[in-house]
């Protein structure tokens, strides 16, 4: 009942409201957009949403135009020369996405739910496994559970077992756990910057047998390993204290 309704009726309700509250931010951070820098306010892009249906996601531009074909990079790195100055400051904040509002409205997004994907990154449609597939089988979100577990360092195969996670235990005390971590994850600006694990070499997904719980736990357990892995090469390579 909460997936088919109450979830849909909470997001058009709530988003009408922001769009109502927030539209003198809307309008100032419109304002500081164009005159930083030549180019549309409103940044779209093609993204895949639910059973692959493909939408433009709207952002407020925070790079120069043109800046998907420099570099050749797919997220913002830190000191990224393509950020324009009050686009440092709306990604900080996250600001740059209040436009997905209008997404959400229009039915081809949620609140909550996996971050959607480029209709070529990771990989092209045709590609994607059965496993990989599961995550499609809601809305995209304006954040998610990935989101709030590392965002833009997680791996492809991390981001991945996280939202298949979210689809099989979604839930309203799920989502509200959910938008609580955001919050502390805007604030202190945790993984909005990409650190390279996002790129893709190749993409192991867990097999139709694994549940994705437990692959979410085995991706995080990685994480905890590769830190107790640094501190010990760091305690190696510390000079002995004389004693």
């Amino acid at each position: 009942m909460y997936r088919h309704f109450f979830n849909r009726f909470f997001d058009v309700i709530m988003s009408l409201l922001l769009l109502i509250v927030i539209s003198p931010i809307l309008l100032i951070v419109a304002i500081a957009v164009k005159v930083d820098s030549k180019g549309p306010v409103i940044f779209k892009q093609e993204r895949v949403g639910k059973n692959g249906r493909v939408y433009w996601m709207y952002k407020f531009r925070s790079m120069c135009v043109g800046a998907e074909q420099q570099e050749g990079g797919v997220y913002c790195t830190k000191g990224d020369k393509r950020v324009t100055k009050v686009g440092k400051f709306i990604r900080a904040t996250s600001i740059d996405e209040l436009p997905q509002l209008v997404n959400i409205i229009k039915g081809e997004m949620s609140f909550i739910g996996p971050r959607p994907v480029l209709t070529y990154y990771p990989k092209n449609w045709e590609e994607y496994t059965e496993e990989e597939l599961k995550r499609f089988d809601v809305l995209p979100g304006v954040t998610g559970w990935a989101a709030v577990h590392g965002r833009k360092t997680n791996t492809v195969e991390a981001r991945f077992a996280y939202d298949n996670y979210y689809v099989e235990k979604l839930s309203l005390w799920l989502d509200i756990k959910i938008f609580f971590m955001t919050i502390k994850s805007v604030f202190t600006n945790e993984g909005n910057e990409d650190d390279g694990s996002s790129v893709v070499e190749s993409v192991t997904v867990p097999s139709s047998e694994e549940n994705a719980s437990e692959a979410a736990d085995a991706a995080i357990a990685e994480d905890g390993k590769k830190e107790e892995e640094d501190m010990a090469r760091d305690e190696a390579s510390a000079p002995e204290l004389v004693k």
